[in-house]
């Protein structure tokens, strides 16, 4: 007791929090919630799969040199928690075998729904070709249950050995529903979708619609920033271009609202998302079926150990069920 009580004196200096650092989104209750128990959940319904918690292990790695241990570690954190999780881009399995065992993580994952990912502009090409046979075959080598198409103009035309996208993607993608019995996710790489874009995916039997929103990970400046100066200088501006994962949640429900025909009314809400309050604060906004995506916080704990990977989402979990508890988003 006396030493947490020095541990106060001397650590209260260091924890004073300015008016400014309030965060405004929320209002704190502290009279009517308990803590949360240890094991406690967040049970949702996801398609025909029940998931612990709202979270979407969201594509990431495809062929980075650690990416076998990345994707086992976060297979088995899916099987655990019952999560869902999608492969880093699987495009190069056709062309090189030797990097298959990266990307076969069934065995770990279990029977939680995993999902092989290919871009829209490989895609066009592929059915363009008459190769369609390559995307089943991507989808046996990995035994996924679906597939995740991102699309992603703006990376193309940025990476210097980009593919050019040579037909609306919404074409593609009823292309590929026509074509394929397996669920389809599409999803953007760091720029969100209008809501124009978001309606007409909707209207689409698609699995689900995954955000990648701006305010996270941008592939296309990524991209820029590999390219030569003067292009660099040229497209710059692009990479402000986007709409924030808040901007789309509000699309969404206003979608929803319209009460028109929709075939798709679940989201990945992923961009953006710097700690557990930011998913809670999209989650609570969303009036449509609900997950978010976790990436690039993971990959961290994922390279160390499995067991670096598990504590650091179970402290993300606990925040998340704490503000579930005495949070409420201010209206």
């Amino acid at each position: 007791m006396a030493n947490r009580k020095d541990d106060h004196i001397e650590l209260a200096f260091e924890s004073n929090t300015p008016v400014s650092m309030a965060d405004p989104r929320f209002d704190y209750n502290p009279i009517h919630g308990v803590h949360p128990e240890e094991g406690q959940t967040w049970q949702v319904r996801w398609g025909k799969y029940d998931f612990d918690y709202p979270v979407w292990v969201s594509s990431m790695t495809g062929g980075a040199i650690r990416a076998k241990t990345i994707n086992q570690n976060l297979a088995r954190l899916c099987k655990d928690y019952s999560l869902g999780m999608g492969l880093g881009s699987c495009r190069k399995l056709i062309d090189n075998r030797d990097s298959i065992a990266d990307f076969q993580v069934r065995k770990y994952i279990s029977t939680q729904p995993l999902y092989a990912n290919l871009g829209i502009a490989q895609c066009q090409q592929w059915l363009k070709d008459g190769k369609e046979s390559y995307i089943r075959e991507i989808m046996s080598i990995t035994e996924s249950d679906g597939l995740i198409v991102h699309i992603n103009p703006m990376q193309e035309w940025m990476q210097a050995e980009g593919d050019r996208i040579k037909e609306s993607p919404l074409n593609t993608i009823k292309r590929m529903l026509d074509s394929f019995d397996f669920p389809i996710i599409v999803k953007e790489v760091g720029q969100g979708m209008s809501y124009t874009a978001l309606k007409a995916l909707s209207q689409l039997s698609v699995e689900a619609i995954e955000f990648g929103a701006f305010g996270g990970t941008n592939f296309a400046l990524l991209e820029m920033l590999r390219d030569k100066e003067q292009e660099r200088n040229v497209f710059e501006p692009f990479c402000k271009i986007g709409h924030t994962a808040e901007q789309m949640v509000q699309s969404m429900n206003q979608i929803l609202s319209e009460k028109e025909s929709l075939q798709c009314s679940q989201i990945i809400i992923s961009g953006g998302i710097k700690s557990f309050l930011d998913a809670y604060y999209y989650l609570s906004m969303s009036n449509v079926n609900s997950i978010y995506g976790m990436a690039s916080a993971l990959l961290a704990p994922a390279m160390e150990s499995y067991e670096s990977l598990q504590k650091y989402f179970t402290l993300q979990m606990q925040g998340l069920l704490l503000s579930k508890s005495y949070l409420t988003v201010r209206k």
